[in-house]
């Protein structure tokens, strides 16, 4: 009887299907930040049809999982503060603690923006590293780092990730630098607790980072899409490169020199989206930094930056249902690039893209490196970039950024200059990189002059001058250099009066 009663019990149990495990987007753990002043919005799986029951501080809601197992609830939006504890039952339960409420932050882009605070390899390495790793202590700090990957579709989670920690010596060393001044300086201004989210991946250009959706729906990217289907016919992933490279060295060869951009799989349009960006949307932020432009400085992609960059920052704002989202990017800095780049072309395209409402530029011509397309002085840059969250975003009244091009027109032989953020208009030594072009569009060095905070330029070789431009050179050289600051000692932006193509 009783061998029979076990039996029963048996086959009882085995036909009532086990109750899955209740589970999260990998967004959520232990030390994050939530959004203040935003609906919260939690997601996962679970088994279909079971009820889950989420509670967080004195929100508790239940939601029922649907035919797929998908399960998505909204707590109501809760002011800055804690810690609380995020707690998600079913069959079993998950329990999130030392969770805050402050302002989170997506740091995104290319090598400039995914740089750590420990530097890449001992020929790149952040000013004064060493002293700023150990004084990386900021409990109010959250940093969440997604790892490498790329898709064909856009995925729900991500495949790898180091969670989110507090901000201390160990984990901001293997940081983003710049994501790390940034969160720094913010922190110490607003005092709430600012989490950042780093999705970087070096040499990556934007086409990459934007949904195949806006891509293929507007005729002015489709070059992109053509240049980089070249790219991927002689597609190489990053671990045959390796193999290629230990290969050769077995050999008692050197391996051959790679560019810095030089890594198809990540080169795919969208592939970057698809893996690093789709599963954030769903989640409420305050905003997006983004450091990036140096992958899109050929010929070929260059003169195509100007509808590409607005069309990816339109494309996030939708995704993630922000219309306002706000979104500060920093224009690229001065580096000796190869003859055939166009690193002013891109600079001004990022200029331009300031039409956007809700967006700012960081500009950083004056820290460049003639020889490291990664120049040491990322704490300029975090802090530039926390000034135009602190006026954009926070509504500060400070002077975020430096002269912005207004307007330019010709007098005789002479070019007028006016600029937006122009108070106090300044130059370390005689103002350079100036050039004036009359209607031919050939460009030359200019002699410029500082009246109050205009700007006059001629050159003896344009006797009619019709354009001006300045900061255009990949690196402005040591006799002409882009040397412009307003009253505030932040630099002008590059900019030219010509066209845009």
């Amino acid at each position: 009887m009783k061998i029979l009663f076990l039996l029963l019990a048996f086959y009882v149990c085995a036909a009532v299907p086990a109750r899955a495990t209740v589970t999260v987007s990998k967004l959520f753990s232990s030390h994050m930040v939530l959004q203040r002043d935003m609906p919260i919005h939690i997601w996962g799986l679970a088994d279909a049809g079971e009820q889950i029951n989420v509670s967080l501080d004195t929100s508790n809601a239940w939601v029922k999982t649907n035919s797929i197992g998908q399960w998505s609830i909204y707590l109501p939006a809760h002011r800055a503060g804690g810690p609380y504890t995020l707690s998600i039952r079913a069959a079993n339960t998950l329990q999130f603690d030392d969770i805050m409420m402050g302002d989170l932050w997506v740091a995104s882009g290319q090598s400039n923006m995914e740089l750590p605070l420990q530097g890449y390899d001992p020929k790149t390495q952040i000013d004064n590293g060493p002293e700023e790793i150990a004084n990386a202590k900021y409990a109010q700090i959250r940093l969440f780092l997604i790892k490498h990957d790329s898709s064909d579709y856009p995925l729900q989670d991500f495949k790898a990730v180091d969670g989110w920690s507090q901000c201390t010596p160990s984990t901001a060393a293997e940081f983003s630098a710049v994501a790390y001044f940034f969160a720094r300086s913010l922190q110490k201004q607003e005092h709430v607790a600012i989490g950042i989210i780093e999705a970087g991946w070096g040499g990556t250009p934007a086409e990459a980072w934007t949904s195949f959706d806006t891509l293929t729906n507007d005729a002015n990217l489709l070059p992109v899409l053509a240049e980089r289907a070249d790219a991927m016919d002689n597609e190489v992933t990053a671990e045959e490169t390796d193999r290629a490279d230990a290969k050769a060295r077995a050999a008692g060869k050197t391996p051959p020199h790679r560019s810095w951009r030089a890594d198809p799989y990540s080169w795919r349009p969208a592939g970057l989206y698809n893996a690093l960006i789709a599963p954030i949307t769903p989640l409420a932020i305050r905003g997006v930094i983004w450091y990036q432009g140096e992958a899109n400085t050929s010929i070929q992609t260059a003169a195509i930056y100007s509808k590409l960059f607005p069309a990816m920052i339109r494309d996030w704002r939708a995704r993630w249902n922000q219309p306002d989202l706000p979104f500060l990017f920093v224009q690229l800095s001065a580096y000796r690039a190869g003859p055939t780049d166009q690193w002013g072309m891109v600079r001004d395209a990022q200029r331009r893209t300031l039409y956007l409402a809700h967006t700012g530029m960081a500009v950083t011509i004056d820290i460049g490196n003639e020889h490291k397309v990664h120049p040491g002085n990322k704490q300029s840059v975090g802090e530039r970039l926390s000034l135009l969250a602190r006026q954009i975003v926070y509504k500060e009244n400070i002077v975020a950024s430096g002269p912005l091009f207004r307007l330019a027109y010709p007098v005789g032989n002479t070019m007028h200059v006016w600029f937006d953020n122009a108070e106090g208009l300044k130059a370390h030594g005689t103002p350079g990189a100036f050039e004036v072009a009359g209607e031919d569009g050939v460009f030359v060095p200019a002699t410029a002059t500082i009246v109050g905070d205009t700007v006059t330029a001629s050159s003896d070789a344009v006797p009619e001058p019709r354009y001006i431009r300045y900061g255009w050179a990949n690196f402005p050289p040591a006799n002409h250099p882009a040397n412009l600051f307003n009253a505030a000692s932040l630099p002008a932006s590059a900019f030219t009066s010509y066209p845009e193509p």
